[in-house]
């Protein structure tokens, strides 16, 4: 296999017999973010089952000028698991976009497809009796809403709808992306957390260039990879590389006023210390003090007992772990103008990105 992020787009299908793989393959594109799909999984297998057991992953390309609406999940995250949503939320969102747009959404989409939104995409799409369109505006997790791939081809995001758990719904309009990035951050720090969202309407052809395409496919084809092969041979399978085995022996976390900074360092059972630097989500590796790998290719820290992915929040002193890193969106490096909005320097770290070489 010359690399996962050339997985066919269309007819790909999603079933009740996936759920495990495709949490698996959406928490690896989280790349240490993204929030935690894992206890929304039995909600997935009812969406499922409630379609025939599953579910198509369609091409934008197939759907015409169809208005896409894309949703997801925004703010604390981790708070979800402690408050959960109602299950209304995204779709309350994608209803009040419609009563201000005026235009009824023809098919869903997911703001990322990693973490808890690439999932909740499909639940949201089943409930509603829509298609879901096989692409997201990030094509990883990334933590703000001026790194969508809308922000960077300079196309409207907005209107946006924000739905708190309580059922109060706020419309922005007319905003640029960091403006919008601003709001919605206030909106949620003097809310509840956390609330659900959605964007568009986009036409779906637009999209099959204007964002990420594939991506939940993607996440079907790493869930499977990784659990057929060892954790190794997976991240050689899938074009990456392993960056380090070994043990974490210090974790600096420092809060700040947006979403906190921690520094990582593993010493690998060769004697080489690699150190991580991360927000949300594993930003950049240096090995020895060189830089080897950053985002927008997805850094992954596995439990070396389990493999199983390991958030940055729950990451800890003594985890025995190995680092991989596995070929990012291929959208985002096709020119140097996307690169910059998601490259190690949009995170405020003084470093070029450090890419894997390019599969295709």
């Amino acid at each position: 296999m010359s690399g996962w992020h050339h997985a066919p787009v269309a007819n790909v299908l999603l079933t009740t017999g996936d759920v495990e793989a495709f949490t698996v393959g959406l928490t690896l594109l989280g790349s240490g973010g993204g929030g935690n799909p894992h206890p929304f999984r039995q909600s997935l297998r009812r969406a499922l089952d409630a379609v025939g057991g599953e579910f198509e992953l369609r091409d934008p390309a197939d759907l015409g000028d169809a208005p896409v609406v894309a949703t997801g999940m925004l703010g604390a995250t981790s708070v979800l698991t402690e408050k959960l949503p109602s299950g209304h939320e995204l779709r309350d969102a994608v209803h009040a976009l419609a009563r201000w747009s005026g235009t009824a959404a023809a098919a869903i989409m997911p703001l990322e497809s990693a973490g808890l939104n690439g999932l909740l995409a499909v639940t949201t799409a089943a409930e509603l009796g829509l298609p879901l369109v096989d692409a997201d505006f990030m094509g990883r997790a990334l933590p703000r809403v001026d790194q969508f791939t809308a922000a960077a081809t300079g196309a409207s995001v907005t209107p946006f709808a924000l739905v708190e758990p309580g059922g109060q719904a706020v419309l922005i309009d007319h905003s640029s992306p960091r403006a919008l990035e601003r709001i919605v951050r206030s909106v949620v720090a003097q809310g509840s957390g956390w609330a659900g969202s959605a964007l568009g309407p986009y036409p779906a052809r637009s999209l099959a260039t204007g964002a990420c395409a594939g991506t939940l496919a993607k996440a079907l084809l790493l869930g499977r990879a990784h659990a057929e092969t060892g954790p190794e041979a997976f991240a050689a399978r899938l074009g990456g590389r392993v960056l380090a085995a070994g043990r974490t022996v210090e974790i600096a976390r420092i809060p700040s006023a947006t979403f906190g900074r921690a520094g990582i360092a593993i010493v690998d059972d060769g004697g080489a210390v690699l150190r991580i630097e991360a927000e949300n989500e594993y930003l950049l590796a240096l090995l020895d003090g060189v830089p080897v790998a950053s985002c927008p290719d997805l850094l992954c820290v596995l439990d070396r007992r389990t493999s199983d992915p390991i958030a940055v929040d729950l990451l800890r002193p003594g985890d025995d772990v190995l680092v991989v890193v596995l070929p990012g969106p291929p959208w985002w490096r096709a020119t140097p103008e996307r690169l910059r909005h998601v490259d190690p320097r949009s995170f405020g770290l003084d470093c070029d990105a450090v890419l894997l070489p390019d599969v295709a």
